[in-house]
Order: C-alpha cells, then structure tokens, then sequence
C-alpha cells in the first residue's frame, strides 16, 4: 500500500505556461512511496551499472563525489498531478557515469534498495536528461525523498526518477518495472499524458 503525505491538494490551471496537461502546481514536496523508507549508510551505499554482456561498473559514496557535480534547476511532475516548478538539485549526470561504459541496449532497468524498479529507454538518460541526485533545495537528499541519492529523470513522470537508487541494468529489451506491472505506461511523458497503458 503506497504511502502518502499531506501536499495532494491544489489548483488545476491550464493556463499556466510549461505546466502538462491535468496537472497542478504544487508548492510542497509531497511524498508517495510504495513501501517502507530504506535507510542506507554511505559507508554501504553503492551505485552499479551492469551492461547487457555482464560487466559491472561500481562506485561508492566517494567514488561517486569525486565525479564532476551538476547543478540542475528543473520542473518536476507526478503522476498523481502535482507539478512543482523550479526544483534545485545536485547531482551526477547519467552522462557522466555512462561514458566509460561500452553498451549496445537500448533500454534499462533502474533497481534501489528496498527492491522498486522502473524502466526507462537508455535516451532518456544521456544527453544531459538524467542524473543521480544527492541534493535538494541545498541539503542532503532526505530518505523521504530518495535519500541519500535518487534517480532524477524530470522530463518523465516524477516515478521514473527511482528513490533510492542502487543500479541500473542495461536491457537489449524493453520491460517493465514495478509500476508498470501495475498498470503505468511503459515511457510516462508527462506532456502526452501517459499515465498508464
């Protein structure tokens, strides 16, 4: 059963520039999550990639902060309808962690501690499109919100950017993840409205 915060309220306006179609905008930060919240240490925090032939890219904690650091100022929507206009991260772009990393897939499946996965087609990650974020609003990522680190995709519905990220595995085939067994649409664009199949 998911778990909801106070924040599911607000106005819908569709006059409202850069806002998708049935959403509303949102001052708070409400949270949604389909389980408990996993609470992972950095000293066992772990990122991996695993391509389609096997081979395992890992980075720690320190690993992943000695990369180069992104700041990213972006909208963000859910599913459920809330929008939120002008989020402030930091993070690691996917492009970065990525461009050693010799693949052929087309799609991947981005997994997070506590078992919740999600699919997203390998070009919604690269090209400066997604990141793994450790920082919001100038803090720590709280574990409400993904913390320590989340997957941030904010050009897809907010589900794609998996809280609590933990790997990702890289797919010749296109499948679907834990929402998406349940009914969510397999892309999510908020801008087409694809909420589900």
């Amino acid at each position: 059963m998911g778990i909801f915060s106070p924040g599911f309220g607000g106005k819908r306006r569709s006059d409202v520039p850069g806002l998708p179609p049935g959403q509303y905008l949102t001052e708070s930060f409400p949270v949604l999550s389909a389980g408990a919240t996993p609470r992972v240490s950095l000293d066992e925090w772990e990122f991996s990639i695993s391509t389609e032939s096997g081979v395992r890219h890992r980075w720690s904690w320190q690993d992943l902060l000695a990369l180069p650091i992104e700041d990213v100022t972006t909208d963000i929507h859910c599913v459920t309808s809330w929008s939120k206009f002008g989020t402030a991260w930091r993070g690691v772009s996917l492009d970065t962690l990525l461009a050693d990393v010799e693949t052929t897939a087309e799609f991947s499946m981005a997994y997070s501690y506590g078992g919740y996965t999600t699919n997203v087609p390998l070009a919604d990650l690269r090209g400066g499109k997604a990141w793994i974020a450790f920082e919001f609003d100038g803090v720590p990522l709280e574990p409400q919100h993904g913390g320590p680190a989340r997957l941030l995709v904010p050009h897809l519905y907010f589900w794609k950017s998996a809280k609590w990220v933990h790997g990702l595995n890289l797919l010749t085939e296109d499948g679907p993840g834990f929402w998406e067994q349940n009914g969510y649409h397999m892309r999510g664009d908020p801008f087409l409205e694809q909420r589900y199949w």
